[in-house]
């Protein structure tokens, strides 16, 4: 066994078919395969959250509390990590935070030992309840840096945002690479740095949208990386991540050799072959896409353009859309293009183009950006922008949270009364989706037949960086502003 080996999470039982199949992985395709999973040593397998709890409900019939449960009993000697989105936890608005105590306290009970926590902007303060609570209730607090390039996100503006969430109580920080943006050397030296001056192990999360994927983890490995994320090989690559057996083939025999076993890994993927050719992969999320590197736009985001396009009937505007919108991600104070910024950034510049006037509709979203109520921007905001969209409300500096009133005895009084919640889990999947869980619980708890009333039949497009859902023109033109 090497002196320092790398260690491998793979994300097969959550990113891997999030971003190549919607997330539409049942747990009766997953549990045939958990005794091997559970044999191959890996550091963590990556399972829950993300958007696995709303298409749980929304589409496969699954109760994503019972989801987590299965798999713990499946995987007795493997760490579980999930996917958390700071104070949005897996939904779409900030929580109070004695929801994000209770959300978290029921992850870990219920079989979660890493938490991975996120902010689409960086802004520590968003993170700091899901970090407090996930290590209050014995979890491991993996906190992300979502990685972008923009002239505010320098290498040293990544360092001093790595030290800052280890002092904050990080266990390990997390490289969140979401589109791809991170190239080798970059990755080599930035890793360097944050050996340098952090002392937690750090973990490397990219895609292979753009064809780099390997060639950046192998970068930070060769700069002393401790963990990277990979997804065995029937759903890796394209937007989802680098492949587990290339990775582990690749170090064998080296200072850093994984130590996994490739005969286990190639059963495993015999069996997720199957998995694959019933999700019905579309071949466009296979292929490379180096319009990431230049548009710095997320392969997800890129295909929900489009689709707005489409139905607007406006394809011919595509390279306009993709021009604009760095330019509002500049007005914006260039947030990182990931859930939910990515859309609300994405959306604004396709407004922009087919009204014929900059900012002449402005969406809901983006005036909830520009007024603070998401956190603070990373760089300048342009003003006359913000004037344009807010008039003259006051700016949110506070950490926005802060603005909430507590939240979960009342959500516990209305869905326990009412009977629908049978616990407290049921309590949370309500208060995060309302309807969906509404919808899926009355079908779960009643005389019930095969579908759910959420149940829908048409395919998604694949979600990117978390969401199974994205804002679309007709929402917003919808008198939505």
């Amino acid at each position: 066994m090497a002196k320092n080996p790398l260690r491998i999470t793979d994300t097969i039982l959550r990113d891997a078919h999030q971003s190549q199949a919607a997330t539409r992985m049942k747990i009766e395709d997953m549990i045939p395969v958990l005794p091997l999973l559970d044999s191959v040593g890996y550091w963590s397998l990556e399972c829950w959250g993300g958007a696995t709890f709303d298409v749980c409900m929304r589409f496969l019939n699954e109760d994503p509390w019972e989801r987590l449960r299965t798999l713990k009993k499946g995987l007795p000697n493997t760490k579980l990590q999930m996917l958390l989105r700071g104070q949005n936890l897996l939904g779409y608005r900030h929580y109070a935070d004695d929801v994000v105590e209770a959300f978290c306290k029921k992850s870990i009970e219920n079989g979660i030992d890493i938490v991975r926590i996120f902010d689409a902007l960086n802004d520590p303060r968003n993170v700091e309840a899901a970090v407090k609570y996930v290590k209050e209730y014995g979890g491991m607090a993996e906190v992300a840096i979502s990685y972008t390039k923009s002239p505010v996100h320098s290498e040293d503006y990544f360092v001093k945002l790595a030290m800052k969430l280890e002092s904050m109580g990080a266990d390990t920080i997390c490289i969140k690479d979401m589109a791809n943006l991170l190239l080798p050397y970059d990755a080599y030296s930035l890793v360097k740095k944050l050996k340098e001056n952090v002392g937690v192990p750090i973990h490397l999360h990219t895609h292979n949208t753009t064809g780099t994927g390997d060639m950046t983890n192998l970068m930070a490995a060769q700069a002393g990386v401790d963990i990277v994320d990979c997804a065995l090989s029937p759903l890796a690559n394209g937007t989802s991540q680098p492949a587990t057996e290339s990775m582990v083939a690749t170090l064998q025999g080296t200072s850093r050799d994984t130590g996994l076993d490739l005969q286990k890994l190639s059963e495993a993927a015999v069996h997720f072959r199957g998995v694959a050719e019933k999700l019905d992969v579309s071949p466009k999320v296979l292929k490379v896409d180096t319009n990431t590197l230049l548009y710095q736009v997320p392969g997800g985001m890129l295909s929900n353009l489009i689709s707005q396009l489409k139905q607007a009937n406006a394809e011919d505007k595509y390279y306009d859309v993709l021009a604009e919108i760095p330019r509002v991600r500049k007005d914006f104070g260039y947030p990182p293009l990931v859930t939910p910024t990515s859309q609300i950034v994405g959306s604004q510049a396709v407004l922009n183009i087919l009204s014929g006037e900059r900012y002449k509709m402005i969406t809901k979203e983006s005036k909830g950006l520009l007024r603070g109520e998401y956190g603070q921007l990373p760089g300048e905001v342009n003003e006359e922008v913000r004037k344009k969209a807010i008039g003259n409300d006051e700016v949110i500096t506070c950490r926005p949270a802060d603005l909430l009133e507590p939240e979960m005895e009342k959500f516990r009084k209305e869905t326990m009364e009412s009977g629908l919640a049978k616990c407290e889990e049921d309590v949370l999947s309500l208060a995060l989706f309302p309807q969906v869980a509404q919808k899926f619980l009355e079908w779960r708890d009643g005389p019930h037949t095969e579908e759910p009333a959420a149940a829908q039949t048409a395919p998604a497009a694949p979600a990117q960086d978390n969401s199974p859902r994205t804002l679309v023109v007709e929402d917003l033109t919808n008198g939505n502003f």
